[in-house]
């Protein structure tokens, strides 16, 4: 069967459709991926709802603003009424941190950016947030854990088994052109067929470079097989002496693969030469080669075979066996897979492929986090064990579940194995989407590895998912949200530590942006509420304003977006990598920060009336001081409490003191802020436009003074929450 989307590498042949469009094996993996629902993340669903709430408060607070001036204040004209309407829009805009949603893309991207430089691509701004929640990572092994420096180490055939060093393969790497002979102690007849066999089994190719040296081209497995014989210390060479003519191709069902080749050095005699898994392989073995003999198959080859597996596997080495069969005149590759039986068994290589060594702390950080490790491979089930237990994945003799125990398992069965379960081997592709399905029904948010085509459906299922750059296909890239450009494990821990550090940052500019408009609503609306307290009021009973229309919106103009996007990038907390992953049911703006928000927002309101109140006439302070001027001293304490605000806004319990200085660019954005207000408090023409009045040195220092009076509220607040604790 060739399947839509095969590439035709050469050749030709007469093909006979059976199936198109979507009744293809691509068309199921298109429908899988149709009908897998992508979750909106937990950040937009927090923004729509602030947005929906933010809306409502803002129709319901204006409106009583407007309602309640426009019944207490004399209205002579069309322009009193407009000047009021005025009023509501500026109160609306106040109330509402417009910048928020640029903001959000700004920081998103910042982040993004970041995640980039160190070989992680996400794909999707909201899936930063998402990534920070990850509670579980399901990988892939090879590759992503280890190098894919596939190397043989040690070869088990009737005549005995033998270390094997010095022979390598790395992708797109290099050996070197010198005919090195490899170290394996006796060099039995067995290991000269096994490594010659593997070779010719298989579609890697060498190609020399012009400076001498090799770079192999193909599967890592295979390439191992072609290096090893390469170095060989053997006579002829398979390039040489065997010319390849067919191929019974390798599958995910089959587990083996097999060649037709003509032996030009034996009367241009057939042999089919398998490679495959050894329990397969010997499924199809009736002979043994030992020496330069063939002697029937006994009942002690199968147990004898599994032992070396397990063997191999044990010491974390993939097991590879290969055996041949000399073909009979008239037999061709027509005849299909009913040539691959009556094979002789010549023996099993191991295959090292060695963990990166970034990984394994990595593995340890993740843990430290909160997050669990789940590995997920195709590879035999003690080599995955053992490669988990190295990497500290799971405790010795946990042991793996594979694809065959999967199956026998229903959907509740499933739920309750995936609680304890972190290694699965000799799984399907199709496994990985029940196994994400189950961990999110269990609440996890759930970080997918994945390189195949058939991995797309589980990738897209995955809260991230996160596909393979170097080995990946465009399917899987386009399925993902996330593309590791290394293909390395201690990426993703990376993203995660980016991911946390973000989601900080946006609690931080959103716990900034709502508190100082909320200071700006409050001024406005306690200003209406209590007007005769604070002496604003006009000799015949009616309501002065304590802020104009366009000084709340020169307020939001010079507070809101640039110190946002400088909290936005603050330096990451040293312990976001200490602390368990966010729940999805967790709110980024919970109970406390809610609190915290009308607090704060409070204390300016009230810093701010107190000042208006300490320069005009009457009111609790009877002040001396022009309505304009009064106006100005409340227009700039607003201004240098949202500033303060900025620098407390930066941690919900730690002091502001703590790294005061570590954010260069919020400096930059309050100096920006300061010299602005100065502009438009002494500048004579701003002073026209915003109608304020220059202020006196010892009105700027009362400014300041009540103005902080935000820093010290925030940070007794800091105290008493650091005293009770974690909630």
């Amino acid at each position: 069967m060739v399947f839509k989307g095969t590439a035709i590498a050469h050749g030709s042949g007469l093909g006979v459709v059976t199936a198109i469009g979507m009744a293809t094996e691509i068309g199921a993996i298109a429908h899988l991926l149709d009908v897998t629902q992508e979750e909106v993340t937990p950040l937009q669903k927090e923004v729509r709802e602030i947005g929906r709430m933010l809306g409502i408060a803002v129709l319901v607070i204006a409106s009583v603003v407007v309602i309640a001036v426009l019944m207490l204040t004399d209205i002579h004209s069309a322009d009193d009424v407009l000047r009021v309407l005025l009023l509501g829009v500026s109160l609306a805009v106040a109330a509402v941190p417009e910048g928020l949603p640029a903001v959000l893309s700004l920081v998103l991207a910042f982040g993004v950016q970041r995640m980039a430089r160190n070989k992680a691509i996400i794909k999707q701004l909201s899936s930063v947030e998402t990534l920070g929640s990850a509670s579980v990572i399901c990988t892939d092994k090879t590759g992503t854990l280890t190098r894919s420096e596939m190397t043989i180490q040690q070869t088990m055939t009737a005549s005995g088994k033998a270390a094997v060093s010095g022979v390598g393969y790395a992708p797109q790497g290099q050996i070197h052109h010198q005919d090195q002979p490899m170290t394996c102690g006796p060099v039995h007849s067995e290991n000269v067929l096994l490594l010659r066999g593997g070779s010719l089994a298989g579609n890697a190719a060498l190609a020399q470079q012009e400076d001498g040296t090799w770079v192999i081209q193909g599967d890592p497995t295979e390439g191992a097989f072609l290096v090893a014989e390469r170095k060989l210390d053997a006579p002829a060479r398979s390039i040489e002496r065997f010319e390849r003519v067919a191929e019974i191709p390798f599958t995910s069902d089959r587990k083996m693969m097999s060649a037709l080749v003509i032996d030009h050095e034996h009367s241009d005699e057939q042999l089919l030469i398998s490679k495959g898994a050894p329990d397969v392989l010997l499924q199809h073995c009736t002979q043994v080669q030992v020496g330069m003999d063939v002697v029937p198959r006994t009942v002690g080859l199968p147990a004898k075979a599994w032992a070396d597996v397990n063997e191999l596997s044990g010491a974390a080495l993939r097991a590879r066996s290969v055996a041949y069969r000399r073909l009979a005149a008239g037999e061709g590759v027509a005849a299909g897979e009913s040539l691959e039986a009556g094979l002789i068994f010549i023996g099993t290589v191991g295959i090292i492929d060695p963990p990166r060594k970034e990984v394994a702390p990595a593995i340890a950080e993740a843990h430290r986090a909160g997050i669990r490790i789940i590995m997920i491979t195709g590879d035999h089930p003690r080599t995955a064990a053992r490669i988990a237990e190295d990497l500290g994945i799971i405790e010795a003799g946990a042991g793996a579940l594979t694809g065959a125990d999967l199956d026998k398992l229903d959907d509740e069965a499933l739920a309750e194995a995936v609680k304890s379960t972190s290694v699965y081997a000799r799984v399907a592709p199709s496994h990985k989407l029940r196994i994400v399905d189950a961990l999110q029904a269990q609440g996890h948010v759930v970080a997918m590895t994945g390189d195949g085509v058939n991995d797309a459906p589980a990738l897209k299922s995955a809260d991230i998912g996160i596909a393979m750059g170097i080995t990946g296909t465009e399917v899987t890239k386009q399925a993902g949200k996330m593309i590791l450009a290394d293909d390395n494990f201690a990426t993703i821990v990376l993203a995660v530590r980016e991911g946390r550090g973000i989601l900080d940052n946006i609690r931080k500019f959103l716990r900034y942006l709502l508190s100082s408009n909320m200071g700006e609503v409050l001024t406005v609306f306690l200003a209406v509420v209590g007007a005769g307290v604070v002496g604003l009021v006009d000799e015949e009973g009616g309501i002065i304003l304590p802020l104009l229309a366009t000084q709340i919106l020169w307020i939001n103009l010079i507070t809101d977006a640039a110190p946002a996007i400088a909290m936005g990038i603050d330096p990451h907390n040293d312990d976001v990598m200490t602390r368990s992953p966010r729940k999805p049911t967790d709110r980024i703006i919970d109970t406390r920060m809610w609190l915290g928000v009308l607090q704060v927002g409070l204390v300016m309101a009230l810093a701010t009336l107190l000042t208006v109140d300490w320069m005009l006439p009457g009111g609790l302070i009877p002040g001396t001081d022009s309505l304009d001027t009064a106006r100005t001293g409340g227009f700039t304490v607003l201004v240098l409490a949202q500033l303060f605000n900025a620098l407390s806004a930066r941690s919900e319990s730690a002091s502001a003191f703590v790294g005061l200085f570590a954010n260069r660019w919020l400096w930059g954005a309050i100096a920006l802020a300061v010299a602005l207000q100065i502009a438009v408090v002494h500048w004579s023409p701003l002073n026209k436009a915003f109608s304020t009045s220059a202020l006196t040195l010892s009105q700027w220092g009362f400014c300041l003074a009540m103005a902080s009076a935000v820093l010290w509220f925030s940070e007794l607040r800091k105290l008493v929450l650091r005293l009770k604790g974690p909630e």
